[in-house]
């Protein structure tokens, strides 16, 4: 397949998208730019933009567009990826625009890898590559200077988009370079890796917080969401889903109430062979209005299918089921052996941790639009899996994925919701229907009640100590969804220890902690029933955000039945036995900064007040991100819990944007907040009982307590910073609920009731 590609001058990074138009032509799929009113002319004779890398283009103005390959979704990672080609190519910030990546096949980076946003990644995979595009394109633009100007390149230095020859005082712009054709240099892999980039101490833009390209258009209302897409001849769909989650199918629709509707079209019943959807349908009008009070009024009866009968209840008694079997599950850990340490243990600990169901409800609710233009679909929606959407929508529409176009859109929200494509379906087979571009927008309970949520996870921990209080032994069973595995692309699963098959490492990653523990065993068990009734996704923290909750509850309960102050207990583990990548030092510092910024031990609290502390290596041990929090709490007599502070330190190792690093680690530990508190859904009869705000209740903006934030930024590899700060409030709170009042909770989220009678207990 070719892909032909035209310059065009990047007025705006909004022009760029608008009019990425796909067409067919005899060479096969041909991408360009086209469809905006005189342009094509006016720049066919033109100079060229200078494109160093797949990454950015450099135009004749010398405004320098980067191309972002993964979503935004309010994290500025578009402008992040900004900063770090900005700073070694050595351009004006002023100067830097971004744009968003379809799914042209170029984007597929061998070094960078697929279109995939999620585990706190983008920053930490694509910092090397990027600062090596960057430095390249300042490579070439210096040679091509030296060439115009007639000097040794190696005289030149580069400056805010200037290059400057001191000795003979002559300059050139980068705008200059590009239009006199001399910037023609290109690079090998193998020349990239060669090039050797700045040391820390010569950054001049990393590390300083930078006004965020992004915000302008996003306040002035010119950045565009997928639920702002407006396509000439466009209709709308609603969507009718069934009352099952999953598994359900429709027996028969009466429309003859819909037909009443003004500017009512027709009422699809999806047949989506990709499975992401079962029982839904889709109505169709001429405004979304219409198309909502078409889908009212539809007569649909479901076949509820095997999941109609099934609960929350029946979710957690089948975990526990499970859980007691000698052969489930397969093995993540298993060094030594805990049986037998447990066996002659001075002290054995045991405990159940459980967290419910939880979703993600983002603020711009799902939505995609859909066109077919002649065999080519195009799809209009903001996601974070490029790669895996493109694939679902061409399965729905039933053809080959080259003929996808995607359009990728700024994301209202998304925290790992849109890593699915459920909504691109119905989008896809109503315009297939209709003969017309349809734009279905999910209603707040669509979104709710057929999330792919976090699941329902049941953990039992055994821990035995020695004489002296050491920890000896620790058995960990996960048991959950496994929502890796839905996805169906091995390259996302990892293989057990025991060598019984692929496992869900996004189901226990956190458990293979940086403690020293001689005898550790962890068990990955797949809860089938979840899986079905419950098709789950990765919601902001992934596995970390319950296997924490579970080993940093027990370690705390670990150093209270040793007599030992908690936190102090946790440096003691930290001590970096077997773990040569520095790995539980590196935890143990930030540790101690956030004690040392919450005045962790050094003052006297109120009757009925404590902190608590939890420290974590989230999102997995590969990719670790050290984070630790002090959780100051007050408990209420009838158990009620006020969160006064939250304290949290995380190891950036290099920081790009210091405020966006800082508004990161709030909004985490807010999150984490919500979830240890707050946040619950219920499953009944097959489906999630919550269907709106109402029911299912975030953090309120008037719970909300002090947020203090230490930021160590040490000069290491860029590590990710939107994710682990969730997966340390809830245990944080938990002990620190402890050290107030005696309760020890086990469940999230965590209610008054079960403090009130674990302190009675």
């Amino acid at each position: 397949m070719n892909h032909h590609v035209k310059k065009i001058t990047p007025e705006t990074s909004d022009l760029s998208r608008r009019s990425f138009l796909v067409g067919t032509a005899a060479t096969g799929l041909v991408l360009g730019y086209a469809g905006v009113p005189g342009v094509g002319e006016a720049l066919a004779a033109a100079p060229a933009n200078f494109e160093p890398s797949v990454w950015y283009a450099i135009a004749p103005d010398g405004l320098v567009t980067v191309t972002c390959g993964k979503a935004d979704m309010g994290q500025h990672i578009a402008s992040t990826m900004a900063q770090i080609v900005c700073e070694e190519l050595g351009a004006k910030w002023s100067d830097m625009r971004v744009n968003l990546a379809s799914n042209d096949p170029k984007f597929n980076d061998p070094v960078l890898g697929a279109q995939i946003t999620g585990g706190s990644w983008s920053t930490m995979m694509n910092f090397d590559a990027m600062s090596r595009a960057g430095a390249a394109g300042r490579m070439a633009l210096t040679e091509g200077a030296a060439a115009a100007m007639g000097v040794p390149a190696g005289e030149l230095a580069v400056r805010d988009s200037m290059i400057v020859h001191a000795k003979s005082k002559k300059q050139m712009s980068f705008a200059d370079v590009v239009k006199s054709g001399k910037a023609t240099k290109t690079f090998t892999p193998d020349e990239l890796k060669a090039i050797k980039l700045k040391a820390p101490e010569q950054y001049t833009m990393i590390g300083v917080s930078v006004p965020q390209i992004d915000i302008p258009s996003k306040t002035n209302g010119t950045a565009k969401y997928g639920i702002d897409v407006m396509i000439p001849g466009m209709v709308y769909g609603a969507v009718v889903t069934p009352p099952v989650r999953y598994g359900a199918t429709v027996k028969s629709v009466d429309d003859s109430d819909a037909k009443k509707v003004p500017g009512f079209i027709k009422a699809v019943t999806l047949d989506d062979k990709t499975q992401t959807t079962t029982g839904w349908l889709v109505a169709v009008a001429n405004t979304y209005a219409n198309a909502k009070k078409a889908a009212a009024a539809l007569k649909v009866s479901y076949d509820g299918g095997p999941n109609a009968k099934v609960s929350s209840e029946s979710l957690l008694d089948e975990a526990k089921r499970l859980q007691k079997l000698d052969d489930s599950g397969q093995f993540f850990v298993k060094d030594g052996d805990p049986a037998a340490a447990l066996g002659t243990a001075a002290k054995v600990l045991e405990a159940e941790y459980t967290t419910s169901i939880n979703i993600h409800a983002p603020m711009e609710p799902m939505n995609a639009t859909a066109e077919f233009k002649g065999d080519i679909l195009h799809i209009y929606s903001g996601n974070q899996f490029a790669t895996r959407s493109g694939a679902i929508a061409a399965g729905a529409a039933g053809i080959d994925p080259k003929f996808v176009v995607m359009h990728q859109m700024w994301l209202g929200g998304g925290f790992g919701r849109r890593l699915d494509a459920d909504m691109m379906v119905p989008a896809v087979q109503a315009a297939k229907a209709v003969g017309k571009p349809v734009k279905v927008i999910y209603t707040r309970e669509n979104d709710m009640t057929m999330d792919f949520s976090r699941p329902l996870t049941y953990q039992k921990v055994k821990a035995g100590v020695d004489g002296d209080g050491k920890l000896v032994a620790l058995s960990h069973d996960v048991v959950s969804a496994w929502p890796t595995q839905r996805w169906g692309i091995p390259d996302f699963l990892s293989p057990s220890v025991d060598k019984k098959g692929p496992l869900d490492a996004f189901t226990v990653n956190g458990s293979d902690f940086f403690y020293t523990v001689p005898n550790h065993h962890v068990r990955a068990i797949k809860n089938e029933m979840a899986h079905s009734a419950t098709p789950s996704g990765q919601l902001r923290s992934v596995a970390p955000g319950w296997t924490f909750w579970a080993v940093e509850s027990m370690i705390d309960e670990i150093a209270a039945a040793a007599g030992k102050d908690p936190a102090q207990y946790r440096i003691s583990l930290l001590d970096g036995a077997g773990n040569n990548d520095g790995g539980a030092q590196r935890l143990r510092n930030t540790l101690l900064a956030a004690m040392g910024l919450a005045g962790y031990g050094t003052k006297k609290l109120p009757k009925g007040e404590g902190m608590g502390v939890a420290c974590v290596s989230s999102q997995e041990r590969a990719t670790a991100s050290w984070t630790a929090c002090v959780a100051h709490v007050a408990v209420a007599p009838s158990g009620e819990v006020t969160v006064k502070k939250l304290t949290v330190a995380t190891d950036v190792g290099t920081q790009v944007h210091p405020d966006n690093i800082r508004a990161q680690v709030e909004g985490a530990a807010l999150w984490g907040l919500s979830l240890a508190l707050y946040e619950k859904a219920t499953l009944k009869d097959g489906g999630i009982e919550q269907t709106n705000f109402d029911g299912y209740t975030p953090l309120r903006m008037s719970q909300v307590p002090e947020v203090a934030v230490a930021v160590i930024a040490n000069g290491e590899k860029a590590t990710g910073v939107g994710e682990p700060a969730v997966t340390v409030v809830a245990p944080a709170i938990g002990n620190a609920i402890f050290n107030a009042s005696g309760a020890r909770v086990r469940a999230l989220p965590i209610t008054a009731e079960a403090v009130k009678g674990a302190m009675k207990a």
